[in-house]
């Protein structure tokens, strides 16, 4: 979805030294620097993106097709196209996706669940040596 379409942009931010007690529902993109204590979803209606930052602590679900995580969740994530998770992040519940890019340092406490792919949704195994 991604590799081929524009990312959405990030349009809101929940800034650093902020705490949002309640549940948020975005459109396209959101960051988050500040506490959010509630469920974070994004809009069904159009591709999203959610950068959690490495300042960030989320207490509740998460749901977005694109996340990018550097800081603490506490709660389930579902990142219903890529789930990127940088060294700094600490994720304390279940974790689904479709594709999944972890770094080294990065943490989850809980299960990890890969959604189902389509097979006409896989991209083709391209090798990196030359044979020419």
């Amino acid at each position: 979805m991604f590799g081929k379409k524009k990312q959405p942009p990030i349009k809101s931010l929940i800034a650093q030294g902020t705490r949002i007690e309640g549940n948020v529902l975005f459109h396209d993109g959101l960051r988050v620097d500040g506490q959010v204590v509630g469920d974070i979803r994004a809009s069904d209606e159009q591709p999203s993106i959610l950068v959690i930052s490495e300042v960030a602590v989320v207490t509740g679900q998460i749901l977005a097709d694109h996340v990018i995580i550097n800081g603490h969740v506490k709660g389930p994530v579902q990142a219903f196209e890529l789930l990127e998770l940088q060294p700094k992040a600490r994720i304390e519940g279940d974790v689904s996706y479709k594709a999944l890019e972890m770094h080294q340092g990065a943490t989850i406490t809980g299960q990890l669940k890969p959604m189902a792919v389509d097979i006409d949704d896989k991209p083709t195994l391209k090798l990196a040596a030359n044979n020419g």
